[in-house]
């Protein structure tokens, strides 16, 4: 269950700490005090989406913690299937941060990704948002309600439906567009014949294009390096204007200097020394030359084949390896085209068997899926009744689609009666927003039940109900709190007088900001908050008698 939920720096979120507890907890609050923004932050933990402005000061992180106490061994080994363990007290902790459009995601430490986040969370909690009844006007979640309720019988069947459905596609795909008459086949066998000669002539090797990098890298820089060192060799040679030639005329003149001054014996030796070095330096250029030999053939010899190799990778595929897996293909295509009737005779055969496979796997889906339609039936049809549908009659038809699709054959739609002679109609045709609101919450509660869902959350489930019928929906409310913990924004102090721990969210202004806060409320201001909900502005005594006795029914209420 959910044990804390820490938010910091979201919406009107300054910064709000507040600890759930088992059972029933329900959150009241003026009409733009921020409730949906409460459980916004806990769907955004669990990877759902967050607006681009929802970070309230943009130079601060923002941050949302959730901490839940693991107790399900189903959910642990599914926890532990994706690699994740809880804590030794069996905690988890689940953060998201947000910072510069960034965020980061992370359990127990661990980074994760937001699919990841999303795919877990889902065991964790199921949140059922203000508009989400709406999707039961659509018959696709109809299906979906059963899949999921079948749990992990029809995972397989489902899993093998859809690969037995893309093989078919694939198939059917190869058949259209392997269709040419014959005048497409032999134009087709030309170029097919035309691309593989090319490429079988060339007789790569795989690596071949990196080996001749590097050696046209080696064969260049010869070249680069034997000009440098030409030139290098002509400036300090003895040539004309030379720097040895230069040193040399100069050697000449300070012996000249010498032999009429002996004190200048110094300066000769000096400049015999640097023509020494010279010397020595030239000759070794010119043996570093004679190491940097290249053969300017050879270099254009690698070029040319570099040349062909990068213009087949244009054509056919950016390595060796993906332009003989085209030549691969290009041959198994002529094989085919050569052998274009046989060919057409095998897929045909192929497409077929295929077809067969995929209408028997989709019948054994629709099989399971009707039998634990009996099953999901009447527990629906009992919470219906638990919610004020006195005479409801509900069931689910199957209609057998002419094609199979990837999820199997079967369109299914939940159909209702909801007064005594009428027949059945689908749901979309009958139900209004009150009443889909209790059918939905009907099929949360069967569906919590099978998944061992630990917290419900309803953002405002009392949608278009009032009276008689919200005293049921909070009875029933409190029933699925006895197994699961549940949290509840509501507008109605039938539902608020069941709480088992009752949270109040204001907003307040401070130096022109609006804040967010929720506190958990003592018994007493519990029953003042009943009163506010049930009179409005003006509380009189008669208002808090009522909701004091309001409060005491509800505790009656669940004790049975």
């Amino acid at each position: 269950m959910l044990l804390n939920l820490h938010v910091k720096n979201l919406a009107l979120i300054d910064e709000i700490e507040v600890d759930f507890m088992e059972h029933l907890n329900i959150m009241t609050g003026e009409t733009g005090a921020g409730k949906s923004i409460i459980i916004g932050s806990i769907n955004a933990a669990l990877g759902g989406k967050l607006s681009k402005d929802a970070v309230r000061d943009e130079s601060k992180d923002a941050l949302i913690e959730l901490l839940f106490q693991i107790d399900s061994p189903k959910i642990r080994d599914i926890l532990e299937e994706n690699g994740i363990s809880v804590m030794e007290d069996g905690q988890l902790l689940i953060s998201r941060k947000l910072s510069h459009g960034r965020s980061i995601s992370r359990i127990n430490g661990e980074t994760v990704s937001l699919s990841q986040l999303k795919e877990l969370g889902a065991y964790l909690i199921d949140i059922h948002g203000q508009h989400e009844h709406q999707s039961l006007l659509h018959k696709n979640y109809h299906l979906l309600v059963l899949d999921r309720f079948a749990g992990k019988e029809i995972l397989p069947l489902k899993e093998r439906v859809k690969l037995a459905y893309d093989e078919w596609q694939d198939l059917k795909r190869e058949w259209e567009e392997s269709t040419v008459d014959e005048e497409q086949r032999q134009r087709e066998i030309n170029f097919l014949e035309y691309e593989k000669t090319e490429i079988e002539e060339a007789k790569l090797k795989p690596k071949e294009d990196e080996e001749l990098q590097i050696q046209y890298k080696k064969m260049a820089g010869a070249r680069e390096i034997t000009e440098l060192l030409s030139t290098s060799y002509l400036m300090t040679g003895y040539g004309q204007e030379g720097a040895g030639d230069l040193i040399g005329r100069s050697l000449q003149k300070i012996a000249q200097a010498m032999s009429l001054d002996k004190d200048l014996a110094p300066l000769y030796e000096q400049i015999s020394e640097i023509d020494n070095l010279l010397n020595d330096f030239n000759r070794e250029v010119s043996d570093t030359m004679g190491d940097f030999n290249f053969d300017e053939e050879s270099l254009l010899e690698v070029e040319k084949r570099l040349d062909l190799i990068n213009g087949f990778k244009v054509k056919y595929g950016n390595s060796i390896e993906k332009i003989q897996e085209y030549l691969e293909t290009i041959s198994e295509k002529l094989e085919k085209l050569y052998h274009y009737e046989e060919y057409r005779n095998n897929l045909h055969k192929k497409l077929e068997q295929s077809k067969e496979r995929l209408e028997k796997e989709a019948e054994e889906l629709s099989k399971v899926r009707k039998k634990y339609a009996k099953q999901l039936i009447p527990k629906i049809k009992y919470a219906l009744l638990e919610l004020n549908f006195l005479d409801v009659e509900f069931d689910m038809q199957f209609e057998t689609l002419k094609e199979v699709r990837e999820n199997g054959r079967d369109d299914a739609c939940f159909v209702i009666s909801t007064n005594p002679g009428e027949p059945m109609r689908p749901i979309h045709a009958v139900a209004s927003g009150g009443e889909l609101s209790r059918i939905m919450l009907a099929i949360k509660s069967v569906l919590a039940d099978e998944d061992e869902i630990e917290t419900l959350i309803f953002d405002e489930i009392d949608v278009g109900i009032s009276g008689r019928t919200a005293q049921k929906v909070s009875e029933r409310l409190a029933v699925i709190a006895k197994k699961h913990q549940v949290l509840c924004i509501t507008h109605l102090s039938q539902i608020a007088a069941m709480a088992d721990s009752h949270y109040k969210i204001e907003k307040s202004v401070h130096k022109n900001k609006t804040t967010t806060s929720i506190q958990l409320l003592s018994e007493e201001d519990s029953i003042m908050e009943l009163a506010r909900i049930t009179g409005g502005a003006i509380i009189t005594e008669q208002v808090i008698k009522s909701a004091r006795e309001m409060k005491e029914l509800a505790k009656r209420t669940n004790v049975n």
